[in-house]
């Protein structure tokens, strides 16, 4: 989608006013910028209630456009196949209204999103951020899209052309900083992408993107005593009102792990990761993460498999994220319910009939990566194997991180090991003892 495209959709707004940053919003007032701005920081930071804060910007002001753009981002940046109905009402609410250029090119690609386009929302943010370097929530929209399909190099360039046009003083700054960082380590730029992070995280202490940013580099470099410091001696920062605190747990109970110290993982296994028992996907996700690592290693996790998997019951024919079904995979499998494990594949070829770049994730790898857990599960290793090798090198297609996608690759050893290809297991480990620079 060109400049050409973004003006001839575009409505003239019939009232509006600018952001804190100079960006015109439609319909706005001095008191709804005030909850608008508000929330935006609070979901920059992943602090807060910005739903709550968004409502309170159209109570203030019915007609203020962003406001129902950012409440229709917030439905959908959770990949929360239950959520899509009220994306859907925000954006038609969205469009009944006055809009900008800016606000035009936020619906479209909203649109996109709720149709499985991923693809294309990636693009219609990534022209929007160009015409519109200052507009942090195209950015973190933008962001979250390229992590959703595993495109890191998008990741560090969607931030790093813009950059330059961000100071220290504006608001959001922190953020920018934080999703380059996070950008930087996907790219294997290790360095460059702590000292990114951590001045980020010295911008805004309460940034749990930016925490999050400097933990992957420490995981993807083995520090774990680096990376208990740096998140378990700061956890009353990052952790207060935090609803993304459930994967920063995650991420210090994965340097528990590998410092051997199963204590301490099962401690924050039951108290952060699956104590809250949360209903929302991206946090389940790191519930199945956590448990089927301590299961790998022949860990006991008792029946903390049975909870957690009846909370992904209710997401098996969600049919929007290959990403998902592969975690929800693992907790069917861990509990016992093949008849669910089955009701899962059965979506997936459903899913792979409808359309939509969630089709791409399938075939690329969701399919065959959900496939080869059952059978994992089922001890049938010879077939794991054969499923996840032809996958591996593929993997980012189906989205997450290097650090998520890594689980690819233990299932795979652990498969090798048990089905007796003993070789391939050695060459595995062999591969993964190297250092990372």
């Amino acid at each position: 989608m060109g400049p050409s495209t973004l003006n001839s959709q575009a409505k003239e707004p019939e009232m509006s006013t600018k952001d804190y940053l100079d960006q015109t919003l439609s319909g706005a007032t001095a008191q709804s910028v005030e909850h608008f701005e508000a929330a935006c920081h609070q979901l920059r930071c992943y602090v807060g209630d910005p739903v709550a804060s968004a409502q309170a910007a159209l109570q203030a002001s019915p007609q203020m456009t962003m406001a129902q753009v950012l409440m229709a981002w917030l439905n959908l940046l959770g990949t929360e196949s239950l959520a899509l109905p009220a994306a859907r009402e925000a954006l038609a609410a969205a469009r009944a209204l006055p809009a900008n250029e800016r606000e035009t090119a936020h619906c479209q690609a909203i649109e996109h999103v709720i149709d499985g386009r991923w693809h294309a929302a990636g693009l219609v943010l990534e022209d929007l951020s160009i015409r519109w370097p200052r507009d942090a929530l195209a950015l973190q929209a933008g962001h979250s899209i390229d992590f959703f399909r595993g495109d890191s190099r998008m990741l560090r360039d969607r931030i790093a052309r813009v950059i330059g046009h961000w100071r220290p003083d504006m608001p959001g700054c922190h953020a920018v900083l934080g999703m380059y960082a996070f950008g930087l380590e996907e790219m294997g730029a290790y360095a460059q992408a702590e000292n990114v992070g951590r001045r980020a995280v010295e911008l805004q202490p309460r940034d749990g993107w930016a925490w999050h940013a400097v933990a992957h580099v420490m995981e993807m470099q083995a520090r774990r005593r680096d990376g208990v410091a740096w998140l378990g001696e700061h956890r009353d920062t990052w952790s207060a009102d935090s609803f993304f605190a459930t994967h920063n747990w995650w991420h210090l109970a994965l340097f528990h792990l590998g410092l051997e110290q199963v204590d301490e993982v099962l401690a924050l296994v039951d108290a952060q990761v699956l104590g809250p028992a949360s209903p929302l996907v991206l946090n389940m996700v790191d519930g199945s993460q956590i448990l089927w690592r301590l299961q790998l290693r022949g860990i006991d996790v008792g029946n903390r498999w049975q909870a957690l998997a009846e909370r992904w019951v209710p997401q098996i024919d969600a049919d929007n994220y290959a990403f998902n079904d592969l975690h929800a995979m693992m907790a069917f499998v861990g509990a016992g319910r093949d008849a669910d494990a089955q009701r899962l594949l059965a979506a997936q070829d459903r899913a792979l009939a409808a359309g939509g770049d969630n089709v791409d994730f399938l075939r690329d790898v969701g399919h065959a990566a959900t496939r080869a857990v059952l059978a994992f599960g089922q001890q049938r290793y010879g077939e794991a194997s054969r499923l996840l090798r032809a996958v591996r090198h593929e993997a980012h297609r189906f989205g997450g991180s290097h650090a998520q996608r890594d689980l690819i690759d233990l299932t795979l050893i652990e498969a090798a090991e048990r089905g007796g290809e003993h070789d391939l297991a050695d060459a595995l480990r062999a591969e993964r003892a190297l250092p990372m620079p």
